[in-house]
């Protein structure tokens, strides 16, 4: 593996901030975020990402390459829950393997910006169209996980809502604001691109920057929920990304994606939810323990992707594109 990747990645500054925003927490810096700014940042970026997609995709136009994609995206999103659900009932009962099945089947949206970022820095092209993929994935893991648990549970009484389920599956902001952003770039194309291009694209790294040091600072206050974990469920945040990973880039090779698209969708398959889903699963399987799930997602998962996972997943394309 060409390990100058994994360092040129960690010198890019949206690391680097997310290391300093660790580093304010382990030195106990009095460095704080109001609240109400990480959520603003997060709406910027989904709306971006999500506007540039919409634009990118109507210039593309809906042919086999994307339909394929877009397939194959939904097919990871339910492929995934289901098989980790599995592994891990070995270990946690069917609320808790649930719950995290569903969280590593659902995607990272910062996780996918930030290798868009990084794809940007090496010049490597990738296709706009690729949002729409993630905005597909970031649902299904939620049925899917509640599914399971009515399935394997004994108890007869419990029942859903299934209406709030579908809600908050395809209705919660961040879904919305990202479907809705792609649909009205679908619709303005170029000219609204040009429009908007200043506030879309001049200041997206440096939102993204300040975004990442946030998520450094709420990374490492869940690193001692780890403790709760055990040694098992860490394995299990950063060996699963790999698989699922490999097994993304497999379909990527075979259905013909370019590389910079397939590296896009590694990350996807590889990346667990920390805002969405969990959301879902307080809602609707109580019985689940957040500290597994999130602190799994967002102390493990996460900075694993962005630092060595990213380049990693390149590694492998570069190996077998070629």
């Amino acid at each position: 593996m060409d390990f100058s990747l994994i360092v040129s990645n960690i010198l890019n500054p949206p690391i680097l901030f997310f290391f300093l925003g660790m580093t304010a927490v382990f030195v106990k810096s009095d460095l704080e975020i109001p609240p109400p700014v990480p959520k603003l940042l997060s709406l910027y970026l989904l709306f971006a990402i999500g506007f540039k997609g919409g634009v990118e995709l109507i210039k593309s136009g809906l042919n086999q390459e994307v339909i394929l994609t877009l397939l194959a995206a939904m097919l990871m999103a339910c492929f995934v829950p289901i098989y980790t659900f599995f592994i891990l009932k070995w270990k946690l009962d069917t609320y808790d393997a649930a719950a995290i099945a569903a969280t590593y089947g659902s995607i990272s949206a910062v996780t996918f910006i930030t290798a868009s970022a990084f794809l940007t820095e090496l010049g490597i092209q990738y296709d706009g169209y690729m949002v729409a993929a993630l905005a597909l994935m970031e649902s299904p893991a939620i049925i899917v996980g509640l599914i399971l648990v009515s399935i394997f549970t004994a108890d007869e009484k419990r029942e859903f809502a299934w209406s709030e389920v579908l809600q908050e599956a395809f209705l919660n902001s961040s879904v919305f604001l990202l479907v809705g952003s792609l649909l009205i770039g679908v619709l303005t194309g170029e000219r609204g691109w040009h429009v908007l291009e200043p506030f879309t694209q001049g200041l997206f790294y440096g939102i993204l920057t300040f975004f990442l040091l946030d998520m450094g600072l709420v990374a490492a206050r869940r690193i001692k929920d780890l403790q709760k974990t055990g040694v098992f469920l860490i394995l299990f945040a950063i060996l699963i990304p790999i698989l699922n990973a490999g097994i993304g880039l497999a379909i990527a090779k075979f259905i013909g994606m370019p590389q910079g698209n397939s590296l896009l969708f590694a990350v996807l398959c590889a990346s667990a939810s920390y805002i969405a889903v969990p959301a879902a699963m307080r809602m609707t399987v109580p019985e689940a323990n957040p500290s597994l799930y999130v602190s799994t997602a967002l102390a493990v998962t996460f900075p694993f992707n962005i630092i060595v996972g990213i380049p990693l997943y390149l590694y492998g394309i570069n190996l077998f594109w070629r």
